[in-house]
């Protein structure tokens, strides 16, 4: 496990190395992300709203994807954890949302695109996960078993399970700060957050470290007490052998047996790994492929484009 860890981060250095070659520009550059806590009583009913209907649609997506299985209560709960994570895929709604003030409320306004992740996308986050809590399990139960329309499950999670809509929210401050501009968020880049989310729950690799392209750029990579964890993995490396005698010593009998379950193990979960490396591959070289060829074509005329 060890080994195939170390190997999933220089994979994941190598597809992000050229990333990070690439120039940011201002409008690229990290803003602020505190989230604005004040600001969650005004927003909490509607990203509950918004909450339920993108729930509703991942299990939707998630039966069609594995049908004719059907979906289970684990995965149902495993998406309403992530829904409200922003390293999650699932939680990539929230990335699309603008928070607009009008008159004495605070409005959700959908946009085309991704845009930058800034206080706004984490005061969203924040209210998500303050309307969920611990509600996941029993929304999750309650989607498994009721499969309800969006209606229903809107009036359960956000009536029901939580308060979260059960009075109108109070007026906006008049003296309320406005929050900044959403700016979209440039597409290469959109296009690799989106590999690293879902690089997040490569198969083998549960603890495995993802780096950013901040990290990349800034240099921030490597400096996480490495000699730290190098002694604890050579540790875990010379106990292995030592765990493993005892083992056979005390399974003699079964000594064929076991050599034969931890070389199917190591082999499934080789291939595994094999599997998913290529297809992450694949996808960041046909990326950069277009990438480079809508860079390389030049204006027919001379003149400027508008």
């Amino acid at each position: 496990m060890v080994v195939m860890n170390r190997v999933l981060v220089a994979l994941t250095l190598a597809l992000l190395a050229s990333s990070a070659l690439l120039p940011v520009s201002d409008a690229a550059k990290k803003p602020s992300s505190t989230p604005r806590k004040e600001d969650v009583p005004y927003i909490k009913c509607q990203v509950c709203e918004k909450l339920s209907s993108r729930l509703h649609q991942l299990v939707k997506e998630k039966q069609q994807q594995i049908s004719p299985k059907k979906i289970s209560e684990y995965e149902i709960i495993e998406i309403a954890e992530n829904v409200c994570n922003l390293k999650k895929e699932e939680a990539d709604w929230m990335l699309k949302i603008d928070i607009v003030e009008k008159g004495d409320n605070l409005v959700l306004v959908e946009q085309q695109e991704e845009g930058m992740c800034n206080s706004k996308c984490k005061t969203i986050e924040n209210a998500c996960q303050k309307v969920i809590g611990y509600s996941d399990t029993d929304v999750a139960e309650y989607i498994y078993k009721s499969k309800p329309d969006l209606v229903s499950l809107v009036n359960h999670l956000c009536k029901d399970l939580t308060d979260a809509c059960s009075k109108k929210p109070p007026p906006v401050p008049k003296d309320r700060v406005p929050g900044e501009p959403f700016v979209a968020k440039p597409s290469k880049d959109a296009e690799m957050d989106k590999i690293l989310r879902s690089m997040q729950g490569m198969p083998g690799a549960p603890g495995m470290k993802v780096y950013s392209r901040e990290d990349i750029e800034k240099g921030n990579i490597g400096n996480e007490d490495d000699d730290g964890d190098d002694d604890e993995d050579e540790e875990e490396d010379d106990k292995f052998p030592k765990n493993l005698g005892k083992v056979l010593k005390e399974k003699e009998s079964k000594t064929e047996e076991l050599k034969k379950t931890i070389t199917k193990e190591f082999k499934k979960k080789g291939e595994a790994l094999k599997r998913h490396a290529q297809k992450v591959s694949n996808r960041v070289r046909r990326w950069w492929k277009g990438l480079g060829s809508s860079s390389s074509k030049k204006p027919k005329s001379g003149k400027s484009e508008l």
